[in-house]
C-alpha cells in the first residue's frame, strides 16, 4: 500500500506544478494537518484517491470552509483496507484558541476511544498533528509533543505514527524516528512517501477480534458500510 504524507505546508509540486506522475500509483492520501482545504480538495480530485485527514492548531477555517470530499479521522478508527488507523488532531494548548488541548484533554480524548480499540483489537497507525514527548519535538510549548501519545503506543504498539506541527526550518527537523515500542514516527511536514508491507497490518477481518471481524465479514456480504455504535 502506498500512502502519500502531507503536512504543514503545501508543496508547489503538488499543486502549482502538478504533474500526475508524482502522485501514480498512491492508493491513499494523509494529511497531518495545518493544511489550507483547497489544496487538500484540490489533491483529492487529482488523484481520485481517498484523503483522510486530522486537524492543526492552525486549521480553524475547517470549520466554516472543511475541505469537500475529504474524510475527518479525529477522534476515530478509520478502517483503510484492513489498515486501521487512528486520528488524533491539534497540539498544546498555548491560548485560548481551537485545536488545543493541554495533556488532560489529550488524555481524555483517548479515553473515549479505549472501548472502540479493544473492539478493534488496537489499531495500525496513529494520525496526529503533535509529536509524542521527546521524539521529534521541541522544549517550548507551543511544540512540545504529549506525553500520553507515548502511553498509547507503547501499549497498543502500532506500525507507524504519523504526525507534523515539526518544520524543516526549525532546525531539529527529523523525518524518521524509531520509538522504543518499535513504532515509526514520521514527521510529514511538505510530504513524503510512505509504502506499507501486507505483512505490518491484518487482512481485512483478520483482526483477531470476533466482534469485529464478524462485522467486516457482513459488511462484505451485505456490500454496505455500516456504522459500529
Amino acid at each position: 500500500m502506498k500512502i502519500l504524507l502531507i503536512a504543514d505546508e503545501e508543496q508547489k509540486s503538488l499543486w502549482d506544478y502538478y504533474d500526475p506522475c508524482r502522485t501514480e500509483g498512491i492508493d491513499l492520501i494523509i494529511s497531518c494537518g495545518d493544511l489550507h482545504p483547497d489544496y487538500l480538495e484540490f489533491l483529492v480530485t487529482m488523484t481520485n484517491c481517498p484523503l483522510l485527514y486530522v486537524r492543526g492548531n492552525h486549521d480553524g477555517v475547517y470549520d466554516r470552509n472543511p475541505p469537500d470530499g475529504c474524510i475527518p479521522i479525529d477522534d476515530r478508527v478509520y478502517d483503510f483496507r484492513g489498515l486501521r488507523i487512528l486520528g488524533l488532531g491539534g497540539s498544546m494548548r498555548y491560548h485560548g484558541g481551537r485545536d488545543m488541548y493541554t495533556e488532560q484533554e489529550m488524555r481524555r480524548r483517548i479515553r473515549k476511544l479505549n472501548s472502540r480499540l479493544v473492539l478493534m483489537n488496537g489499531f495500525d497507525m496513529l494520525v496526529t498533528h503533535a509529536p509524542a514527548e521527546g521524539y521529534g519535538d521541541m522544549d517550548d510549548l507551543p511544540h512540545r509533543g504529549f506525553a500520553c501519545f507515548n502511553e498509547l503506543i507503547e501499549k497498543w504498539r502500532p506500525a507507524y505514527m504519523c504526525y507534523g506541527h515539526i518544520h524543516k526550518e526549525y532546525g531539529c527537523f527529523r523525518r524518521e524516528i524509531e520509538h522504543p515500542s518499535g513504532t515509526r514516527l514520521l514527521n510529514a511536514c511538505g510530504s513524503t512517501l510512505l509504502e506499507i508491507r501486507p505483512d505490518e497490518y491484518p487482512a481485512r477481518g483478520k483482526t483477531g477480534s470476533a466482534l469485529y471481524d464478524l462485522y467486516i465479514s457482513l459488511q462484505s456480504k451485505t456490500g454496505r458500510k455500516m456504522e459500529l455504535g
